[in-house]
């Protein structure tokens, strides 16, 4: 395992440690779904239920794919949550010291918006891939699609969350108004799926 994903891991569970919170927990959420539903359909691949092997193949390959990317999702949502506290620490004694703390903070929230919209994303694909194999995949494996597909739903909903969470220090209209579209359609895949 990534040792900086074993780091992290280690930290939110944690309860004193708070340089990893939801936006971190939410990609691990969607980086478990994205294993069972990917389990699910590999199982499937034995007794296929109206999907061909392939198509199981290509949802157990993307799902693969997105467990690696969401769980360097939940690194990179740490590291730019370490980034807004840096700019915090950043001196700010003169006017240019003032401006430079400013930008700073600026950058790290926008980005600390940004790193969960795209785990957001991330996990609602992997829950419109889990809806596919609703109905479509071994029975005895219904529990298991139930549950990675509550996982990915929720970590959609808290990756909303962490992108509001971090709106109120981006200065910027035109960011918060594109952080805002995307949390709309975030929710909206949320619902939809």
């Amino acid at each position: 395992m990534n040792p900086a994903l074993t780091d992290v891991l280690t930290k939110v569970l944690d309860s004193n440690d708070t340089t990893v919170g939801g936006g971190c927990a939410s990609a691990l959420s969607g980086a478990m779904a994205a294993g069972m539903i990917s389990m699910v359909a590999k199982l499937s691949q034995k007794k296929p239920v109206n999907f061909t092997t392939e198509k199981y193949d290509e949802i157990a390959s993307e799902c693969d794919d997105l467990v690696n990317q969401l769980q360097q999702g939940c690194v990179d949502d740490t590291k730019a949550y370490c980034m807004i506290v840096d700019a915090f620490k950043l001196p700010k004694g003169t006017d240019e010291e003032l401006a430079a703390r400013r930008a700073a903070v600026q950058a790290a929230a926008v980005k600390a918006a940004e790193v969960p919209r795209d785990n957001g994303m991330m996990c609602a694909r992997v829950h419109e891939l889990g809806a596919m194999l609703v109905g479509n995949s071994n029975p005895a494996c219904l529990s298991d699609l139930t549950s990675a597909l509550y996982l990915a739903e929720g970590g959609v909903k808290d990756c909303v969350l962490n992108i509001q969470a971090n709106l109120g220090m981006i200065k910027d209209p035109v960011v918060i108004s594109q952080l805002k579209e995307d949390m709309l359609d975030l929710l909206l895949k949320a619902i939809c799926y």
